[in-house]
């Protein structure tokens, strides 16, 4: 018996039973697989770090403020991106990463004047303007957003279409522009990251100090906690789902399961670098990979001692297809590329086509919540801050407080 049974140990999860723990409440945490971290995992194969699915992390999510992030020991990319066109490779990064930055702008060729001009527009704005500009505007896809604001067409296929593409994971840019317009906030306020040791630290940094049983799969919710796929039953007060989506709706029916964007991350080992640069690859031709970097480059801790490369792809893209469109991205043959690992996420994001709701409800039924990136942005700012405000959502139906001050 315990107050609060929180139904899944990914961020979302973990995030609440953390502020739950916080208040003196007695919460437990059951996960049906063998880790914590729901989909931001990482596994270690003979000391080669291979998250299941390419990620990054974006420092300033506000909701990370509650994470010791010198702990996650962050390494970053260099903020912008290498466009490769008809064999040219073109720097476009933010002017304010030095010397480097200010020459890849004024020698690239996929960006004419007028579109570096509303590029810069757009990023300042997001940058220094109201949040609630964002989430009270009027929302459209992105596609239209970005021609609204300015941009070219060719501006948009040749570099913000292949960039935002490996964002959303879908390449026709039907995400909502008010998310679209979070994630360049929080681009252009603190870069993109991954911990040292592997997207995983971030929800094993979460999940210290609670009470969390691997390996028991929840079938089903009663009316005084839940039952077990082996038949026995765990009582509590108050349950919180924070599953996925569409297992949210097979526990909590007429939840409504949302639609999802996949990706397929290839792990491969070249024999030397291809690109000595911590920044990621994009290609304005169009092709399978929808971006790529030398991870190894970022963080040497993915692969001590030899090169590591990712690439994601967005549909089915053979192995053939795949070392053809690196080669084409680094420039140099790739047939003795080993690879690594390749893993295959059907269920990475949940889709966000415009117009998005970005704040879906937490209660679903007396002593009944739901958390999860499909209550929020599909992203890790909004698994955690679904969470807490799942977490806060018991705390005042208990009659008691939080010690957490903001959703973020």
């Amino acid at each position: 018996m315990v107050d609060v049974l929180v139904v899944g140990a990914g961020l979302a999860g973990l995030s609440a039973a953390r502020v739950l723990s916080g208040a003196g409440v007695e919460v437990a945490v059951v996960e049906a697989g063998d880790g914590v971290g729901g989909r931001v995992r990482t596994d270690v194969v003979d000391g080669v770090r291979f998250d299941r699915g390419f990620q990054i992390l974006l420092p300033a999510y506000p909701a990370l403020a509650a994470v010791d992030l010198g702990a996650l020991d962050l390494r970053h990319f260099r903020p912008g991106v290498f466009v490769q066109r008809a064999g040219r490779h073109d720097l476009l990064a933010d002017p304010r990463d030095g010397v480097h930055a200010w020459r890849g702008a004024v020698t690239q060729r996929v960006l004419g004047p007028r579109d570096l001009a509303v590029l810069a527009k757009l990023s300042v704005r997001d940058l220094v303007g109201p949040v609630r500009a964002i989430t009270e505007g009027r929302d459209r896809t992105t596609r239209a957003e970005l021609a609204r604001l300015g941009f070219s067409a060719r501006a948009v296929a040749g570099v913000l279409q292949p960039f935002l593409a490996g964002v959303f994971l879908e390449p026709e840019l039907t995400t909502s522009a008010r998310f679209f317009h979070l994630v360049w906030r929080s681009f252009a306020r603190g870069g993109a990251a991954v911990p040292a040791f592997g997207m995983g630290e971030l929800p094993r940094q979460l999940a210290r100090g609670l009470d969390v049983r691997l390996g028991t799969r929840v079938a089903g919710l009663v009316g005084n906690g839940v039952r077990l796929a082996d038949g026995t039953r765990v009582r509590a007060d108050h349950v919180v789902v924070a599953t996925d989506g569409t297992t949210a709706d097979r526990l909590l029916p007429g939840l409504g399961a949302p639609a999802w964007n996949g990706v397929t991350t290839w792990y491969l080992r070249p024999p030397v670098a291809p690109l000595r640069d911590p920044t990621l690859v994009v290609d304005a031709d169009a092709g399978p990979v929808v971006n790529t970097a030398v991870l190894s480059e970022v963080a040497p801790e993915y692969s001590p001692g030899a090169p590591l490369v990712q690439a994601s792809v967005l549909g089915a893209a053979t192995e053939d297809e795949v070392r053809a469109h690196l080669s084409v991205l680094y420039g140099r043959p790739t047939r003795d590329w080993e690879v690594l690992a390749r893993y295959e996420v059907p269920r990475a994001l949940p889709a966000m086509p415009a117009p998005h709701r970005l704040r879906a409800p937490v209660r679903v039924a007396p002593r009944r919540y739901v958390c999860g990136d499909h209550r929020d942005t599909s992203s890790i700012q909004g698994a955690l801050v679904s969470g807490r405000r799942a977490a806060r959502a018991v705390l005042e139906d208990m009659g008691l407080r939080s010690r957490t001050s903001r959703a973020a």
